[in-house]
Order: structure tokens, then sequence, then C-alpha cells
């Protein structure tokens, strides 16, 4: 049975006391912060005073869309706000109004690292798998030299071709894949819950 490490929520979870997610064994909360070109989580803000305060590590992802991709990276990051220990990741997954394609999404990352002087991470399952087949030899290195939050729910971690390794798996979600399927401080079955291999301090120093 995979180990909780971290669990990533947005408005939609109920979050009763960052403490007990702390204590449960969880290090880090990945929370969304935006979505497309004018979507704000009003829960983010709040709730990062809170997780910190708890120990926990904090990060921000932005769920894709097919807007202008400066556009939605400005608007990720003047709401995420991040700090030098503040993940950012891009939520690549399926987006039945709008989807980003993978040439944006790779635009995307490239666009984020010249803003902050980092990379950041990419969260996707299927559709990354799907879709990576279409780009070019350059684009593909570079996308796959990011750290990988592969989204996976069964009881064995299937990469998308390119990646050697993932970095986080997400094992559960909505009730399926292997448990727990909750944790204490979070309200609730079926939320997203992510493990890690390697000790709190492997995780902080790669987040």
């Amino acid at each position: 049975m995979p180990t909780p490490r971290v669990v990533d929520i947005s408005h939609h979870n109920d979050v009763l006391d960052f403490g007990m997610v702390a204590g449960s064994g969880v290090w880090g909360i990945i929370h969304k912060a935006t979505q497309g070109k004018a979507y704000m989580d009003p829960k983010y803000a709040p709730r990062r005073i809170r997780a910190t305060a708890a120990g926990l590590l904090w990060g921000a992802y932005h769920f894709n869309t097919g807007d202008n991709v400066k556009t939605q990276i400005d608007w990720f990051l003047s709401n995420a706000k991040p700090d030098d220990k503040t993940l950012l990741v891009l939520d690549y997954e399926d987006n039945r109004l709008s989807s980003m394609d993978i040439h944006k999404a790779v635009e995307f990352l490239h666009y984020l690292e010249g803003i902050t002087g980092r990379r950041g991470a990419i969260y996707s399952g299927n559709r990354l798998k799907e879709n990576i087949g279409k780009l070019g030899p350059l684009d593909r290195a570079y996308i796959t030299s990011h750290r990988l939050w592969l989204c996976q729910y069964g009881p064995v971690a299937k990469l998308p071709p390119g990646f050697s390794k993932w970095w986080l798996w997400q094992f559960t979600g909505d009730g399926v894949g292997p448990m727990p399927h909750s944790v204490p401080g979070i309200s609730g079955s079926g939320i997203d819950i992510n493990t890690f291999i390697g000790t709190r301090d492997d995780l902080m120093t790669s987040w």
C-alpha cells in the first residue's frame, strides 16, 4: 500500500485541520491556484497560511486551458504569489471545454522557467502519454527533463514515453485506486493522495 506523503486539494475539498494532516505523516500540500486566464481558487491564499503554519510544504498548480499561454502564466503567478519554497505545477490533464495542446504545454514550462528562474513540475497521466509523441526531439527532451507528478490510479505506476521515473505518484483519486482514500484532517473519502520515494528532507530538497 503506497504511503500518503502529499495531498492535492482545491476549493472542492473541506479541510478541517492541517495540523491533523501533518500529524498523519503527510509532508506537503499542492493546492489549485488558478485555471485558464481568469479563475482563481478562493481557498488558496487562506489555506496557504494555515498549511505552512502546520509545517507542511506548499505548492500551487495551474489547471490548463487552451487560452494564450503567456496570459495563463501571468495569471497563475500573480495569484499563486510564489516564494522560493513554493512548488509550481502545470496541471496538464483533459479539459473538455478548452484543452491545452502539447506544444502549448512545452511553451508554458519554458515561459514559467524564464520568469521564475527555476523549473516547474508537470502533472499528467493519459493526456501526456497520448500526446508526447507529437513533439520533436528537442521539445520531448525538455518536457521529460521536468519532475513528473504522475496520475495513475492503480497498483502499478505506468510512465509516459521518455520518462525514466516519476517524482510524485497520485495513486488514488475519487475513490479509485489503492487505499488509503482519505487522510485525517480532510473530510470525506476519495481525495487525491500522492506518494513519494525518499525522506522528508529528500522531498523538501526536490520541492
